[in-house]
């Protein structure tokens, strides 16, 4: 491929790969914020029955006497006494006679508001018989960033990386704003839906656009890079959402930085590769050419023009045929085993880290710690991940990552229940796998599919991951037939997928392909050899016509 050549030639990783990425990465600190911040906003405080309101509660004990009890001598959430016990308080249901009546809490509740002071749950009561509107919120929110795969990742290989990136900047900032002061429950859950479809946008569109302005020997430090920026926002989420529990203000407070991300993004560089695979010699050259003198290479880009373009690309022009459509996914033979193979890889990556997560809700310490927790375990297994993909490559590194998480959690499935200590060891272990499947896949990913219809292969396989988180909890309440039941299909998926990387081939060094006939190449193992033949008929660059005519 001829263009690795030509950003080789204008600086590399020069000044301006270095600020475009690291102004591109900086916002998913607080987009990754948002894809967990309903454990706080959302949270659920201790709360019982408020008594009536002609209720006489000056004399002592007078509360407890409207409360039932449950089996374990704590005052019941969602029932009350009819009128008020006097005497010793019987669990509810329990009294010898059956006389105590009870009714639901149908003049609200009382929250105990020490560790969270204000919550969607507590504003709009979504607690007892409403308590699965709170997991609608969220619901809609992961649906929201289902559809904003489908159409986003569309949308960039038609009009461009930049400009669906910068409406995605602004769709977030105003949405995520908006949800701050919604004042009722369903224009809550209205504005969570447009936030999650805005967010997949920028998630999709912020590691293509590095990875096409970046040489194909430093892809896998820009996929670490976009992956540690979504560990240090949970972390960030952690501190943020101790200093400040008021949902208001937390919401607000993660929303309002995005418009600064706004902001800059007009000043992104459109990607010259998608340019070129779209025939815009004309984009290519002025996007090249800028970035040229950003890196201190004025002279090298001076060098180029439409002619130099034309024959330095001249595979690339004549074999992209305008926008390959996202059914092409399923026509074209070669990008159809890739799909199925990587849909099968997003979908159990997603499936078990779910799955696994809502596995390890038990560690007994607060909410804020288990965040910490949580992130903690990604660290080095993102690191270790890091160091293998660059010296393996990223097949085996997909397939050991989805192996190693699949026998965890099968072990822990025959793990007896009070082995805590290995249990925990062995989900977090399993969770780091996960963990580093997910940074795989995204590189991964963006190295198979060509140029041209490279955003709606990753939005499709976002889509499957979304259709793995969904599909996780329903998994879960297998456990009231058989408790190890989920572990077990937990763990099944990922080591049955991890089979799916044998059809993939190998991206280690390997130039990013532009064009359908690219992956054709590849796939009848032709690729090095018309690299070859292709660099040997690479037209160097030349002093432009100006520059010859002059003295």
């Amino acid at each position: 491929m001829a263009f690795n050549d030509l950003l080789q030639q204008l600086g590399g990783v020069g000044r301006f790969q270095q600020i475009q990425v690291t102004l591109v990465i900086l916002p998913l600190l607080v987009v990754s914020s948002h894809n967990t911040l309903q454990n706080f906003t959302a949270a659920i405080p201790t709360h019982h029955c408020r008594p009536p309101v002609s209720a006489n509660l000056s004399e002592d004990a007078a509360l407890e006497a409207w409360l039932p009890l449950d089996e374990r001598g704590q005052p019941e959430s969602c029932l009350r006494f009819v009128s008020p016990r006097r005497g010793p308080p019987f669990p509810n249901g329990t009294e010898a006679n059956g006389t105590a009546a009870t009714e639901p809490c149908t003049d609200g509740w009382i929250y105990n508001n020490s560790t969270f002071p204000s919550t969607i749950v507590t504003e709009w009561d979504l607690v007892c018989s409403h308590r699965a509107l709170r997991q609608l919120a969220q619901s809609l929110y992961m649906a929201g960033v289902l559809l904003g795969a489908m159409v986003f990742g569309r949308l960039a290989d038609r009009l461009g990386r930049r400009k669906v990136l910068i409406l995605n900047h602004l769709q977030t900032a105003v949405s995520a704003t908006c949800a701050a002061f919604a004042p009722t429950f369903p224009i809550y859950c209205a504005f969570r839906f447009l936030l999650g479809m805005s967010i997949s946008g920028i998630t999709l569109n912020s590691i293509t656009l590095n990875v096409e302005w970046m040489p194909v020997h430093t892809l896998a430090f820009v996929g670490v890079l976009n992956s540690y920026a979504y560990s240090l926002g949970q972390l960030l989420l952690a501190g943020l959402a101790y200093a400040v529990p008021h949902w208001r203000h937390l919401q607000l407070l993660l929303s309002l930085p995005l418009f600064i991300s706004f902001t800059y993004s007009w000043f992104f560089v459109e990607s010259a590769r998608w340019c070129s695979t779209t025939g815009r010699l004309d984009l290519t050259l002025s996007a090249l050419q800028k970035v040229a003198r950003i890196n201190g290479k004025g002279d090298e880009g001076a060098k180029l023009n439409t002619e130099v373009l034309r024959s330095s690309l001249q595979k690339e022009l004549t074999m992209s045929k305008g926008q390959a459509s996202a059914i092409e996914l399923l026509r074209c033979p070669a990008l159809r085993r890739l799909f199925l193979c990587l849909s099968m890889l997003w979908f159990a990556t997603s499936f078990a880290y779910y799955g696994l997560v809502m596995d390890l809700q038990g560690f007994g310490v607060s909410i804020y710690l288990i965040q910490v927790i949580f992130t903690a375990v990604d660290l080095p297994a993102k690191l270790v991940c890091f160091l293998v993909i660059n010296s393996l490559g990223r097949r085996p590194t997909q397939m050991a990552s989805l192996l190693l998480a699949g026998i965890c959690i099968l072990i822990n499935g025959v793990v007896p229940q009070d082995q805590s200590i290995v249990r925990t060891s062995l989900s977090a272990l399993g969770k780091g796998c996960l963990a580093s499947s997910f940074m795989c896949i995204f590189l991964y990913t963006g190295e198979l599919y060509p140029t041209m219809i490279r955003q709606t292969g990753l939005g499709m396989g976002s889509t499957m991951a979304r259709v793995g988180s969904i599909v996780s909890p329903l998994v879960t309440m297998m456990a009231e037939l058989y408790r190890p039941l989920p572990l077990f299909v937990f763990g099944t998926v990922p080591v049955v997928a991890s089979a799916a990387t044998a059809f993939l081939p190998e991206t280690l060094g390997r130039p990013l392909p532009d064009t359908v006939q690219d992956v054709e190449n590849r796939r009848r193992g032709t690729t090095q050899q018309q690299r070859q033949e292709q660099q040997k008929q690479m037209v160097p660059l030349q002093p432009s016509a100006r520059r010859k005519s002059g003295p």
